[in-house]
């Protein structure tokens, strides 16, 4: 690999590309050898913005500040949280498998089934990468959702939350805002899986595009839609949010639908995630032109 001796937005943009389309764990696993993805989104954030502080605030205090975490993982490189910049990527699912889950009306197609468990093994696989290839050009970065005691924790306000989440990281990356159904909606839709790292390096943030926490989702931009809570299968979303436990226990039970179905190990749903306006864009008129008209990034197509 070529050292990078600067790393900017591009760069790190073109390492994601680049592992999407040369790494051969970029698979569903399935007979013909699809893709698990084709696409993706980057944004980035502070490791000293004020946001983090106000996840711990709110979520807890189990839950890691970029500075936190970095510093339990590298405690040797002495830093301060100026000093560090948390990288947050989207994979949107692709069109064939969101076209595939949205007939589904109890438990998840295939597609789905096969990306959540061959397409985050990908997921993991690019955290790592990212953070080696940082690593070898000389800067020192972690992936929080692949340390070691990363945890879920039982939480009275939320039921139960992590120590690092995924979602939130891209919230304050500028990547999506949050949904009914607690999914993150991106510019590429809420049908997605997300990921990050943090490391010792500074690129400048990615301006949020948004002033509230559920900007993107119509239910609470206009007190429209609501389609998710048709969606769910097991009834644990309604007009007062996302209820954890019975979202957590429909996907208990996909696993044996899925093992005797499919014929592989594997669980998942996502109905809330396809069949709805928030699929596969930002559903809110006045965000989506205001993306149309150049005053937020479009979104890149597909990879080819």
């Amino acid at each position: 690999m070529e050292k990078m001796t600067r790393i900017t937005a591009e760069k790190i943009k073109a390492l994601v590309q680049n592992f999407i389309l040369t790494s051969p764990l970029n698979t569903m696993e399935n007979q013909t050898g699809d893709a698990a993805w084709d696409s993706f989104l980057v944004g980035f954030s502070s490791g000293a913005d004020p946001i983090w502080q106000q996840y711990k605030e709110y979520v807890g205090p189990f839950h890691w500040t970029p500075w936190e975490v970095f510093n339990q993982h590298c405690p040797k490189e002495n830093v301060s949280a100026d000093q560090l910049t948390v990288i947050s990527w989207i994979l949107p699912q692709r069109k064939q498998v969101r076209a595939t889950n949205g007939k589904a009306r109890k438990y998840p197609s295939e597609e789905w089934a096969r990306i959540r468990v061959y397409g985050e093994n990908f997921n993991i696989a690019l955290r790592e990468h990212l953070v080696k290839s940082l690593e070898e050009a000389g800067h020192a970065a972690v992936a929080p959702m692949l340390a070691a005691n990363w945890t879920i924790v039982n939480s009275q306000r939320f039921s139960y939350a992590s120590a690092w989440s995924e979602r939130h990281a891209a919230y304050a990356a500028g990547l999506g805002t949050f949904g009914l159904c607690d999914g993150l909606i991106t510019a590429r839709g809420k049908a997605m899986r997300a990921g990050s790292i943090v490391a010792k390096i500074s690129i400048p943030p990615t301006p949020r595009p948004y002033a509230d926490h559920h900007a993107w989702c119509l239910y609470y931009a206009q007190g429209t839609c609501g389609k998710c809570i048709d969606r769910c299968p097991a009834r644990a979303i309604t007009q007062a949010g996302h209820d954890k436990e019975k979202c957590r226990q429909h996907l208990a039970k996909s696993r044996e639908y899925v093992k005797k179905t499919y014929a592989f190990e594997g669980y998942g749903c996502g109905l809330c995630q396809v069949g709805v306006p928030c699929e596969a864009g930002i559903p809110v008129r006045a965000a989506r032109q205001a993306m149309e008209r150049g005053e937020l990034p479009l979104p890149p197509p597909p990879l080819a």
